[in-house]
């Protein structure tokens, strides 16, 4: 087995700097002021509420899950850089849980902890996103749901948030799932616009590869 290349290096640490951003986010904002994401990521949260399950083992079950649906339908070649950044991301979130948040609690002002809470996920999906890699099962899933059904990739990433942001209700006031659909609009305009920045570069390491599924 040949060792990484340069390119392929920095590749995993975009990989890693965007896990540690989102698991960031997700500790000291949204699982402190109750404000969720959707998909995957609103899941773990949903998880961790219910039945104190930690995202750092939720989110590789369910991120695992949904990769192997994707195995079978689009095939393997996203499967490895996509499997790092899910590893990252539940280390970095299990040694922030070794840890007090370091935010203070922003459950009193919920449209600034959506607004915030936004940021933290666009950044850190968006530098996955732009690594090559994927944010989670969210992105497989949505590429499945494309490809079987007459969604288009951005109204099936639309139908899986909705989804999760309805079961949220189950714990979650009504004003703030309106704060968390702040956060899912916003973080999305931020990792398209990362997304976008960094494309160019990819395609100039000869990294970027033609998607097997459809396009956004």
């Amino acid at each position: 087995m040949s060792l990484p290349t340069k390119p392929q290096l920095k590749r995993y640490a975009g990989l890693f700097l965007g896990a540690a951003v989102l698991s960031f986010g997700l500790y000291n904002v949204h699982s402190q002021s109750s404000i969720t994401e959707g998909g995957v990521l609103g899941m773990t949260l949903f998880l961790q509420h219910w039945f104190g399950i930690s995202p750092s083992l939720s989110g590789v079950v369910l991120d695992v899950t949904c990769y192997l649906v994707a195995i079978r339908f689009l095939g393997r070649s996203f499967a490895k850089y996509a499997i790092a950044a899910s590893c990252c991301f539940s280390l970095c979130y299990w040694v922030y849980e070794q840890f007090p948040p370091v935010l203070p609690s922003l459950s009193g002002r919920p449209l600034l902890a959506a607004v915030l809470g936004g940021c933290f996920v666009g950044v850190g999906v968006g530098l996955v996103v732009r690594s090559g890699g994927a944010s989670g099962g969210d992105d497989a899933l949505a590429l499945v749901i494309a490809r079987l059904t007459p969604l288009k990739i951005s109204q099936a990433y639309l139908f899986t948030d909705l989804v999760v942001l309805l079961l949220s209700l189950s714990y979650i006031p009504l004003p703030k799932i309106a704060c968390s659909l702040v956060t899912v609009t916003l973080s999305s305009f931020i990792i398209g616009r990362i997304h976008g920045s960094g494309k160019k570069v990819l395609v100039q390491q000869g990294l970027e590869q033609k998607p097997e599924g459809p396009e956004y």
